[in-house]
């Protein structure tokens, strides 16, 4: 039954996608500029030539056109090749897309590792100072935008204490050591999880709120167990299901921060590459990242669906 279930949401998921490539691209092209517009820089270019480039790019023809001679690239496994540097969009991408993961994997194991301590911890004893405390904190969080929590923390650990490098994902030196790569990765990780940490303390703690109210913790309490005993045995399993609905919808906020954070940081991943891509009105390359963006996203949705039954025997995929 679970097969059956997973590919159905696959089937789902197939037009959900094409429909995500259509209203981009067309968005994308009424976007202010053009592709050509670094060639209008130019006070040499003739109308002739800059015609003659609009046509080898295919803008002359109308967007429904563009959009379905992409689509008919896309379905055979092209990205097509950059306006740019004309390379090959999925080799770039491809270059660009371990520092991102390793980033953003990075961020997602840090977010739940200090999460769930402290939403349990906030939860154990509630309207409390420690409560209170927490959820002050977690609203500061939440609330405080990546870029400013990224130059902050430039300023105190990479100018002040010196600790800590300001950006890059090595050091100039070129020695591509593991250790050079974890202490550069350090100040984009956890700025990448600081609202994503904020967000999910005060779901852990609303979750393990809800549970502990359930009559098969009662029934536990009962029988003399202690307090902790009774939540990590019992309670933690059924509130962590909640939360994985939550981090599975993080998704696209923590791609979407890390276009922030890897430009605050100079960080050589996805995020940078689709920032310079806008710039230069590059539109194979911001499509291509589109499209991995939103398999990834899609992806991450089916598997939270799936990691809900492991949670939770008691929820049905009929």
């Amino acid at each position: 039954m679970r097969l059956k279930y997973i590919l159905k949401r696959i089937l789902v998921a197939i037009p959900t996608f094409f429909g995500i490539t259509i209203l981009a691209y067309f968005i994308l092209n009424l976007a202010p500029g053009s592709p050509l517009d670094a060639l209008l820089a130019d006070p040499g270019i003739t109308p002739a030539e800059l015609e003659r480039k609009r046509v080898a790019l295919g803008l002359d023809q109308p967007v429904i056109v563009q959009y379905f001679t992409w689509l008919k690239q896309l379905l055979t496994g092209n990205l097509g090749f950059s306006y740019s540097t004309q390379r090959p969009v999925a080799t770039m991408i491809l270059e660009r897309l371990p520092a991102t993961a390793i980033l953003a994997a990075s961020s997602i194991l840090l977010s739940l590792v200090v999460s769930i301590p402290l939403g349990i911890f906030a939860a154990s004893k509630p309207n409390s100072k420690r409560d209170y405390f927490s959820g002050g904190l977690s609203m500061l969080m939440m609330a405080t935008p990546n870029f400013f929590v990224g130059l902050v923390f430039i300023y105190l650990f990479a100018i002040v204490f010196q600790i800590l490098p300001s950006g890059g994902m090595y050091s100039s030196s070129g020695a591509r050591t593991f250790g050079d790569l974890m202490k550069h990765m350090i100040l984009p990780c956890l700025v990448l999880s600081f609202q994503q940490i904020g967000g999910w303390v005060r779901h852990m703690r609303s979750s393990m709120l809800e549970v502990m109210q359930d009559d098969y913790i009662r029934t536990a309490k009962s029988k003399g167990l202690g307090k902790w005993k009774v939540i990590m045995k019992h309670a933690l399993k059924n509130a962590l299901t909640p939360v994985v609905t939550v981090v599975g919808m993080s998704i696209p906020s923590i791609v979407g921060g890390a276009v922030v954070t890897e430009q605050v940081f100079g960080w050589p991943g996805i995020g940078s590459l689709m920032v310079t891509a806008i710039n230069g009105r590059d539109y194979p390359v911001i499509m291509g990242v589109t499209v991995m963006i939103a398999a990834a996203v899609l992806i991450a949705n089916i598997l939270t669906d799936v990691a809900y039954g492991i949670l939770d025997p008691r929820i049905s995929y009929k």
